[in-house]
């Protein structure tokens, strides 16, 4: 069959018997899933056009079987990845093939928000009542007394019932076409591929949303033999999970959206930037702080600015022509304890955001001293609120400490609010990252519909440069 691979290159490079065979167990209801849906893109004449969205789950090595284009997900965000896909390329035929798991536990939110959308999407639901993949825990779909890695005694009611999703969907205003089959018998699976070239279909006619549930058997967490599979979801998931169509809705195309322009002058004046190289106003990159690749961590209380200098640092340097990153991590504080956030400014292209050792510190609390200090390089810099940390005990030798009285400077200026404007102007001034001019046109850039604030945060940033150490010579 042409929409499959003719080899499937997971195994041995795929040479001998294992290039012609799936990484499913026996009995596996996905190798039928797979096969009806492969010969319904063949029938409707779709491959070219076909995405098919594999999430974390049984069948998420999806991508070796399906010649169609292929992106994986992470846990449970399938339908989040499909609506991209959809909205940026709108004739693709998005197909969405999840797990039980995967798209009623975990990704419940983007599966219910998705489907209410109703995008012409379509929804492959495969459910064998457990998690296949990680072990054969307990899923959503298990069902009562049902015995599992998780639930050695069964499902009890504590656990709750069992979540019959395609009734779920089909409440939803945006769907058209819920149905859920089987694949126990051959009556059922004709049904099945039935179902399922009726979803495909409608979404390529621009319909609207479309799901298909499909009982799979899973022998191997069953502990039973694919017959024995069979027969015991024909007797025992059938009566919990009804078959048959849950939702047909008999709509007019409207899908006629045009795909969105990729002309980067456009993106551009659409993000109020200009193509070409930007104006620099520094000499080369500050290598002095560490190389090619330099990283920063700014942390503090929640309140504290930490997150906003953090952004403004990497946007200055993005307009210096370097390369940013930045990242946020809130603490369960909304105020107190420590909330913090990485940087990375490398001359090229940041190849891990993460700071988990930063060349340089910006602390605006105790807490946040205490608990990153430790973490700078050999040789790096360490800046901290001295107005609030009035002591500093067991610093790691062989850094160099910066104290600037980030909130006192602020306090003096009658606004608190601007001490994380202070800290980048220490941050300057003790380092020399980015030159102050290019400091100056970010803010303002961010202040450009608030003009009165400006002189302000121009004033708060020059007195952090002015009571900064300075990088010795």
């Amino acid at each position: 069959m042409s929409v499959f691979y003719k080899r499937f290159e997971r195994h041995s490079h795929g040479e001998g018997l294992k290039g012609q065979s799936t990484h499913y167990c026996a009995g596996c209801g996905h190798g039928l899933a797979h096969r009806d849906l492969a010969e319904v893109i063949e029938s409707l004449g779709i491959q070219d056009r076909t995405i098919l969205v594999s999430p974390v789950g049984c069948s998420v090595f999806a991508y070796y079987y399906f010649d169609v284009g292929n992106t994986q997900a992470a846990h449970g965000r399938a339908p989040a990845v499909a609506i991209g896909h959809k909205l940026a390329n709108p004739d693709s035929i998005v197909i969405s093939y999840q797990g039980d798991g995967d798209l009623a536990s975990i990704g419940l939110a983007e599966t219910i928000s998705t489907a209410q959308m109703g995008l012409p999407l379509t929804v492959i639901f495969i459910n064998n009542a457990i998690y296949g993949m990680t072990g054969g825990q307990l899923a959503p779909t298990s069902l009562m007394g049902q015995k599992t890695s998780t639930s050695p005694d069964g499902r009890s009611t504590f656990m709750g019932q069992p979540l019959r999703v395609a009734e779920l969907i089909a409440q939803l205003d945006g769907p058209i076409y819920v149905e859920r089959v089987a694949l126990y018998d051959a009556k059922q699976r004709i049904k099945a591929k039935k179902a399922i070239e009726k979803a495909v279909r409608l979404q390529k006619e621009g319909r609207g949303y479309t799901f298909i549930e499909v009982l799979a058997e899973c022998p191997t967490h069953l502990k039973m033999s694919p017959d024995q599979a069979e027969k015991w979801v024909k007797e025992h998931m059938e009566p919990i999970y009804p078959l048959g169509v849950k939702k047909d809705l008999t709509v007019e195309p409207w899908w006629d959206r045009k795909a969105p322009s990729f002309e980067a002058d456009k993106l551009l004046a659409i993000m109020g930037a200009a193509n070409g190289a930007p104006k620099r106003y520094s000499t080369g990159f500050p290598t002095h702080l560490g190389g090619t690749d330099i990283s920063f961590k700014f942390a503090g209380s929640g309140g504290d600015g930490a997150q906003t200098a953090a952004l403004l640092l990497a946007r200055a340097a993005i307009s210096e022509g370097f390369d940013a990153t930045h990242i946020p991590s809130y603490g369960p504080e909304s105020r107190g304890g420590t909330s913090y956030a990485d940087v990375h400014i490398a001359e090229t292209e940041v190849l891990n955001p993460s700071a988990a050792h930063p060349d340089v510190l910006i602390a605006f609390n105790a807490p946040s001293l205490a608990k990153f200090a430790a973490t700078v390089k050999e040789g790096g810099t360490i800046i901290y609120d001295s107005t609030v940390i009035t002591e500093v005990k067991n610093m790691p030798p062989n850094r160099r400490l910066v104290a600037v009285p980030l909130t006192g400077l602020a306090m003096a200026l009658e606004r608190p609010m601007v001490k994380n404007v202070v800290a980048l102007g220490a941050l300057q001034g003790s380092t020399g990252v980015l030159p102050v001019e290019r400091f100056l046109d970010t803010l303002r850039t961010v202040l450009k519909d608030k003009p009165q604030l400006l002189p302000l945060n121009e004033t708060a940033f020059a007195e952090g440069v002015r009571h900064a150490t300075p990088v010795p010579a």
